[in-house]
């Protein structure tokens, strides 16, 4: 506090000025703080991070309380759970180790000084220790549906979370931890990555037995790898190949209420520290049946090729034996992605005795209407051109 002078003397040496001053607490790294708080001491109740709304109304410009470090903040589930965090009134620390515009449409999300990027080194301690260091919760949104030459499926979706969990739980501040991991994750399956994502799921709760498993299926929404694949490889070739005759089942779900999801679990008593959670969308699909859909919002008549299972494997092997055998970065798969083909040949659907999107609240949204609209811009004529596949039966019938 800055000394009042006059006339040469200290007032606030006085009696009277000195009961009037504001009680500051003193900071410090550890010296004295059995009786003052400590500048980086950890002031949150274990019960959850719904007890930490502190001054506001709740909007932006609110203090939640919470201070979030999002791994995985630039990807596409990143920006609608940073979204939902800046929205209350969070800060949130985004990690990223790329270009530094990977992270300028989160900036927009919150408040001034709100979204902090911070550039880290997955690969260094240290680095993680930095961005995690002035936070209270951690949300492990790190994950890849395929392979390069810098990273496998087991360093990015499990020993990276592992490694997180490990520095989560030496923080001693950290109130919650949420690990993304993915419907289907199974120590049996045979897709590798599935297989990494469980043994990820193990690792964490050995690590942070308080962590909270979120096992999405398939995501859909403006930037999904699923619909906006099949919708640019048909205006491009004219057909859409289907591995096998497209019959698995997949439940797949609106990526905002993956969102509201990880939201709610931060916002419980508790009550979700140690679950896990498998968030599946109200309506189960056939690959063919969503496939359809997609048809169906771009306006364009269903032309398939189905590629049987042998066959598919073929035409993605090459990438896979090559790929740590080249001087040189391979194409990533998008259609014919070997570890997917594999995890293809089973259904992926909710279990009936797993937590669910009810446990929390939510209420998903189906997919057919707003959820796809963004497949409107793959419409050759505009947003008006053309009419369903419904829209002409009904019409030849007239």
């Amino acid at each position: 506090m800055q000394a009042w002078r006059r006339s040469g003397r200290l007032l606030d040496q006085s009696p009277a000025i000195a009961a009037l001053k504001p009680q500051w607490p003193i900071f410090s790294s550890g010296v004295g703080c059995e009786f003052e708080q400590c500048r980086y001491g950890s002031t949150l109740s274990v019960k959850g991070a719904g007890n930490l709304v502190r001054k506001g109304t709740g909007g932006r410009s609110s203090v939640s309380g919470i201070v979030a470090t999002v791994f995985g903040a630039t990807g596409f589930l990143g920006r609608y759970v940073v979204q939902q965090l800046a929205k209350m009134g969070s800060q949130v620390l985004v990690p990223f180790r790329g270009s530094e515009d990977s992270h300028r449409h989160l900036k927009l999300m919150g408040d001034l000084g709100q979204i902090v990027p911070m550039k880290y080194n997955p690969r260094d301690e240290n680095s993680i220790k930095a961005v995690m260091a002035k936070a209270n919760v951690v949300v492990n949104l790190i994950g890849r549906e395929y392979e390069t030459r810098n990273f496998s499926f087991e360093e990015v979706n499990h020993h990276i979370a592992e490694h997180l969990a490990v520095i989560a739980k030496e923080h001693g501040g950290i109130a919650r931890f949420i690990q993304v991991s993915c419907l289907g994750a199974s120590t049996s399956s045979s897709s590798r990555m599935l297989r990494a994502k469980a043994a990820a799921e193990e690792a964490v709760l050995r690590e942070f037995p308080e962590a909270t498993i979120m096992k999405p299926a398939t995501m859909i929404g403006t930037e999904d790898r699923i619909l906006n694949t099949w919708a640019h490889f048909v205006k491009k070739w004219s057909f859409l190949p289907l591995v096998g005759d497209g019959s698995t089942k997949i439940q797949p779900v609106h990526v905002v209420d993956v969102a509201a999801a990880i939201m709610a679990s931060l916002k419980d008593d508790g009550t979700s520290m140690g679950r896990t959670y498998e968030l599946g969308g109200p309506e189960i699909f056939t690959v063919h049946q969503l496939a359809e859909l997609m048809y169906d919002t771009i306006r364009e008549w269903p032309r398939y090729v189905n590629v049987p299972v042998p066959i598919a494997k073929a035409f993605a092997t090459p990438r896979e034996f090559l790929l740590k055998k080249v001087p040189f970065p391979l194409p990533n798969p998008n259609i014919f992605n070997l570890d997917q083909i594999e995890s293809l040949t089973v259904d992926t659907v909710v279990s009936e005795k797993a937590l669910t999107f009810n446990d929390l609240g939510i209420i998903p949204h189906k997919l057919k209407g707003y959820p796809v609209e963004y497949l409107i811009s793959y419409r050759k004529g505009g947003p008006a051109f053309g009419s369903t596949v419904s829209e002409k039966l009904r019409s030849s019938e007239l």
